[in-house]
């Protein structure tokens, strides 16, 4: 069951054309949020936009390449040009993690990554915390990094890299910015049933019964329905005294 948390409130999300991003965007919108469906997959995205206002929620989808700057502050105008303001944001955009040990990491993909998931992430807080600063009534903004951001993983030191970063650049944000009542939070999901962890069990050859148990003290994958419900929590005004901090939707993966 949904309430209307978020009624009144635009909010954007970034990767939102998959996976745990549509998950919260659909979320989102279940809530009675009007949600910008931020994607560089113009055919997915579509497709989500499309969905949610075929069952009665207002959505719209932007093309973006989190990267690369231009892109990023075209897609808060978009927000405020379609809906007249922004008031939380989403930066769940990210690339599948490397799979490559620290001896032998791949320099081309290093930097993709990088620019999309710390870069990314920073240049969509730049912009989202200059509008809802320039609008003077607070907002809410929620980074996604990772149990890799808290306990290291073998093989790629990229991804672990990033989501440290994330981390850091959260607790930043929000020292800077909460006596504006601009609150910044993150969400750490652990092993979470989405494409991007289908396709690494596929490349390292585990099943989710063999996986699972390593990952969870529930023995299994969550899904992304369950870190949308996070990110939602934190996107409203229920969470309105926290920030700076992270949720770790991880089974208790981090607490071993």
């Amino acid at each position: 069951m949904t309430f209307p948390v978020l009624e009144g409130k635009v909010a954007i999300v970034t990767g939102a054309a998959m996976g745990m991003g549509e998950a919260t965007a659909r979320l989102f919108a279940d809530a009675k949020a009007k949600v910008v469906i931020a994607d560089f997959n113009e055919e997915k995205g579509n497709e989500v936009a499309q969905s949610i206002k075929a069952n009665g929620g207002e959505a719209a989808f932007v093309k973006v390449d989190v990267s690369n700057s231009e892109q990023v502050k075209a897609m808060v105008k978009f927000a405020v040009d379609t809906y007249g303001k922004l008031d939380v944001a989403v930066n769940n955009a990210a690339l599948t993690p490397d799979d490559k040990p620290a001896a032998e990491f791949d320099e081309d993909y290093w930097d993709r990554l990088m620019s999309v998931d710390l870069k990314g992430a920073a240049l969509c807080m730049k912009y989202e915390l200059q509008q809802m600063k320039e609008q003077g009534h607070g907002g809410s903004i929620i980074n996604i990094s990772s149990v890799s951001g808290f306990r290291p993983q073998p093989n790629n030191i990229a991804y672990v890299a990033a989501k440290h970063g994330v981390v850091g650049m959260t607790k930043v944000a929000a020292l800077e910015n909460g006596p504006e009542n601009i609150r910044v939070n993150s969400v750490a999901p652990g092993a979470i049933d989405t494409p991007m962890l289908r396709g690494a069990l596929e490349q390292f050859g585990y099943t989710e019964e063999e996986y699972a148990p390593q990952l969870s003290l529930l023995n299994r994958f969550g899904q992304a329905e369950e870190i949308a419900q996070a990110t939602l929590w934190l996107a409203s005004d229920a969470s309105s005294y926290v920030t700076g901090t992270t949720i770790h939707a991880d089974a208790g993966y981090t607490s071993r």
